[in-house]
């Protein structure tokens, strides 16, 4: 999820019309890089929306159980936070931890919403595409009238 970060970052920042060359691993892990006092601090807080997004639909393909959801999501943003604190400090402004708590949830909420869809999906019966059953129909069907099944 860093790489898919670093690109958000990266195309918000050419987006604007900066150099790329300000997006760096300070971009990353700097929670002075989040100011949302000026315009180009806006550009953190989209690209942590963006990228929870893509996160929960990570979730869905790897996870796939809405359990688990929010326990993948909160390791992965307790392991941003240590990052973070190792990089440059203990985050001490605001707008770091309300980006991240809003990144946290929405990751873990999208996440479980994307992972349920999926589980209630219909299980397919005898290679058949799913949503109607027909073919396990038509087999019942044959059994009850005596007619071969095959």
């Amino acid at each position: 999820l860093y790489l898919d970060l670093g690109l958000w970052l990266s195309i918000l920042t050419a987006l604007t019309g900066n150099a790329l060359t300000r997006v760096s691993l300070s971009s990353l892990f700097s929670y002075s890089a989040i100011r949302l006092s000026f315009a180009g601090g806006w550009i953190p807080l989209v690209a942590y929306i963006l990228n929870a997004v893509v996160g929960a639909v990570v979730l869905a393909l790897i996870v796939e159980r809405a359990k688990k959801c929010l326990d993948f999501t909160t390791t992965f943003h307790f392991v941003h936070l240590l990052c973070c604190w190792w990089h440059g400090g203990f985050p001490s402004s605001w707008e770091w931890w309300g980006i991240n708590l809003g990144s946290l949830c929405i990751m873990a909420l999208l996440g479980e919403y994307l992972c349920m869809k999926r589980e209630l999906q219909d299980i397919p019966l005898f290679g058949g595409k799913g949503g109607t059953g027909v073919e396990y129909r038509r087999v019942l069907e044959r059994r009850h009238s005596g007619e071969s099944a095959v």
